[in-house]
């Protein structure tokens, strides 16, 4: 379960932040997570909520942006869409690199996406007034 170790990356960089910034309170946090990467997102924000118990961004929502993958073959100039394999045994298709138009491998363009694209805050005596 990498969605662990992903999510407590998160949490380090956001709690920099906080620390950075102690006037402001973290109320969202978006992230873009790609195709490719085989991140559950369910599974990424169960252990993002398990982390932040009892820390300055409890509370905090994680948004997440799925990214769709897209590969490009050198063989037949193909770009789009990547081919999916069907046989796994958690029953959602696989994104793979077999290119769609002439089954040569084929390379991924878009889909390996990880990373934080924004974080909203609000200063602290806003956020006491609202809670």
């Amino acid at each position: 379960m990498h969605e662990f170790s992903i999510a407590s990356g998160l949490v380090e960089k956001l709690l920099d932040f906080a620390e950075k910034n102690p006037d402001k309170k973290i109320v969202e946090v978006r992230v873009a997570i790609g195709e490719f990467t085989q991140i559950e997102d369910e599974q990424l924000r169960f252990c993002y909520e398990s982390i932040i118990t009892e820390m300055p961004i409890a509370g905090s929502r994680l948004t997440i942006e799925s990214v769709l993958g897209r590969v490009a073959c050198s063989h037949c100039s193909y770009s789009g869409a990547p081919k999916y394999w069907d046989g796994a045994l958690h029953g959602l298709p696989i994104a793979t690199l077999e290119c769609p138009g002439c089954g040569n491998a084929a390379r991924v363009i878009e889909g390996e996406e990880c990373a934080i694209r924004s974080v909203r805050f609000m200063p602290n005596e806003i956020a006491r007034a609202i809670a």
